[in-house]
Parts: structure tokens; C-alpha cells; sequence
């Protein structure tokens, strides 16, 4: 399959932030885009679905399982099976089972408004190598870089991008006295802080949460982070601190390996 020339797209939860982000790009870039959104069209749908090169499901993982089964019989062997989700394991793991297509999982790692040089996707094998490949080139040909990872991988490394992050972020806010006591005493740092906090919590605390309960791998990250939090309480601050630093000594590590 070639998304080198306009390609016919099929994108569910076109309505959704990502979901607009795509529809958009795709039709940019030349390619035909059909839209669907809840409540699912049913005299439109399976036509659509049957003719395309690529249906990209931009739902929320809680709604893959149903929106697949609605999908996959109409999916003509040729069409790839994408989805956005911000998890891996369990999508995959639907969209594998309901059908024999080429299936894929992908995981943009910015936002709807992000803008950059370096927008990347995570791409992860489902069912077909060629099908990952095709959708690479894809994604590369509409400005976004990717590399590729496996479905375990990708869930242990976002119990911590995604699932620590907003753990330690809550219960931080939680644990200090509230704004109006504290914001005289905020240092630049500590208000930049706040300031990215504040979309994380007062906008996307439901997205956050359906995630860390929807990853395995999220209270073994938590469980890490306490055990850190067990040796500061005991006051060797120089012990976590030396730990710490290997993050960047390991980075120059590899630099210098280059």
C-alpha cells in the first residue's frame, strides 16, 4: 500500500481534538478524508470503511472495544486498523482479536495545538510489518518524525511520562497550602510549574485518570516512586541526589559514544 499519492482516510472521532488534528492534516496533504464521530453513521459507515486504505480510530481507549466491533466487519483486507491511543497493550489486543486485517498501533506524543520540528509518533507492530512501514512513511510525509517500539514498552515508559507525572503533580498540590497562602512566596520555577499544571488538572484530570487506571504498569510506577519518597523521609537527600544525576551522566554517556 502507497500513501504517497491521495490516499482514501476514514477517521473516527473526527470531532475529538486529535481526531480534528488529523482530518486536517490528511486533507493538506492531498488525501481523502471521511469523517465519523459518535453517534456512529451506520448506513454510511460500512461503505466508507470498506473502501478505504486506512481507518484511524482517535477515540478514547474506554470506547475502543465497542467502536471496533462496529468497524471491523466492514474492513476490507487491504485496509490497515490504526488507532491513537495513548496506551498500547490493550488496543492492540482488541483490534487484533475482532479482525484478519493489517492492524497497527500508533501514539502521537503531542497535543492537538503542538507545534514544532519534531512532532513524533510512537508506532507499534499489531498484524502486518508492511502495514507499520506504509503508515511511517505516512506519518513522515506529513512533517511528524517516528520510531518504532513494542506494545510493553510503550505502556511502561507512559506509566511514568503520563501516569507518575500526574500523580506527583496532584498529590504535590494537594500537599502545599493553597494558592492564595503560597503565591507571594513563588519562586519563577515553582510558578511554571503550577502554570503546566493547571491545564493537566483543571481540563484533562478525567483523561489522566481513565489512563492510569487503564495501564497495568501505573501503580508498579507509583509503588517506585514511594519507596524515593520513604528514603528522602529519611533524610538522605545525597543518596537520591547522586541516583538522579545518572540520568544526565548516562545522556552524555551515549552522546559521547556517537
Amino acid at each position: 500500500m502507497r500513501f504517497d499519492v491521495p490516499s482514501r482516510m476514514v477517521v473516527i472521532g473526527a470531532r475529538g481534538q486529535m481526531g480534528r488534528r488529523f482530518v486536517t492534516t490528511f486533507r493538506r496533504a492531498g488525501h481523502r478524508v471521511e469523517e465519523f464521530d459518535h453517534p456512529l453513521d451506520a448506513d454510511a459507515l460500512p461503505q466508507a470503511v470498506s473502501g478505504a486504505d486506512l481507518v484511524l480510530l482517535c477515540v478514547p481507549v474506554t470506547a475502543m472495544r465497542e467502536v471496533v466491533a462496529v468497524v471491523a466487519p466492514h474492513l476490507s483486507p487491504e485496509t490497515i486498523l490504526a488507532d491513537i491511543c495513548s496506551l498500547k497493550i490493550a488496543p492492540l489486543e482488541t483490534m487484533l482479536a475482532a479482525t484478519h486485517t493489517p492492524v497497527a498501533g500508533t501514539h502521537p506524543l503531542f497535543g492537538p495545538e503542538t507545534a514544532g520540528p519534531d512532532l513524533r509518533v510512537a508506532l507499534v507492530p499489531g498484524r502486518d510489518r508492511k502495514a507499520l512501514e506504509d503508515l511511517g512513511r505516512l506519518f513522515r510525509a506529513l512533517g511528524f518524525s517516528t520510531f518504532t517500539t513494542t506494545a510493553e514498552e510503550h505502556d511502561q515508559a507512559m506509566s511514568y511520562v503520563q501516569g507518575l507525572n500526574f500523580v506527583t503533580t496532584v498529590a504535590y498540590l494537594c500537599a502545599v497550602p493553597s494558592v492564595r497562602d503560597m503565591e507571594r512566596f513563588f519562586t519563577p520555577s515553582l510558578a511554571r510549574r503550577v502554570d503546566a499544571a493547571a491545564k493537566m488538572i483543571n481540563q484533562d484530570a478525567e483523561l489522566f485518570t481513565t489512563l492510569f487506571e487503564a495501564n497495568p504498569r501505573s501503580l508498579e510506577a507509583v509503588r517506585l516512586f514511594r519507596s524515593y519518597l520513604n528514603v528522602a523521609a529519611g533524610g538522605d537527600l545525597e543518596l537520591l541526589s547522586q541516583k538522579a544525576r545518572l540520568w544526565w551522566q548516562e545522556t552524555r554517556g551515549e552522546e559521547e559514544k556517537k
